[in-house]
């Protein structure tokens, strides 16, 4: 174990329970979050359909690839999940408030997937459970999942795109 364990370990925790707060905001209305109904309904103000799916994967993402990115078990996809998820998060609901958070921009969500991209591009370090397990993850299989992530989120967004539009019943749930 070295400081920079520690430097990685610390990265790890706030990072990964700051996004797993998030999820547990738009799952469970903890924190004054929306809860899973009021996310739901975000889902279908940004075009995603259909919303309930979307934002399963959305709270999935967070919740559950935040914890694991924290305890660094499954580190890179963990990561992967956490970067399509800030992808979206960047272009689809912040990018047009442009980058200072005091206005609603990517200044903070930026800020929180520039620390999953330097673990993913470092590894998990040796105080995780990815290394109490032995799992070690090339460099290839870093970028890779790097990159399904990005490309992930890029999908996603391209999707809501295309979407038709609510009928009045799905608005109203």
């Amino acid at each position: 174990m070295t400081f920079s364990d520690i430097g990685l370990l610390i990265l790890r925790i706030v990072v990964g329970l700051t996004m797993a707060g998030h999820g547990a905001q738009k799952a469970f209305g903890w924190w004054k979050g929306s809860g899973r109904a009021g996310w739901y309904a975000v889902m279908v103000r940004m075009g995603f359909r259909p919303a309930n799916a979307w934002g399963l994967v959305s709270i999935g993402a967070e919740l559950v690839g935040g914890i694991l990115f924290a305890i660094g078990l499954l580190t890179p996809v963990a990561a992967m999940a956490l970067i399509g998820q800030s992808v979206v998060i960047i272009f689809k609901a912040h990018w047009s408030r442009g980058f200072w958070g005091r206005d609603g921009g990517y200044e903070f969500p930026l800020s929180l997937v520039a620390g999953v991209v330097a673990i993913i591009g470092t590894g998990a370090g040796a105080l995780s459970l990815d290394s109490a397990l032995g799992l070690d993850y090339s460099v290839v299989v870093r970028a890779a999942l790097l990159a399904i992530g990005v490309l992930g989120g890029g999908a996603a967004i391209l999707v809501s795109r295309v979407a038709p539009a609510a009928s009045s019943t799905e608005a109203s749930r």
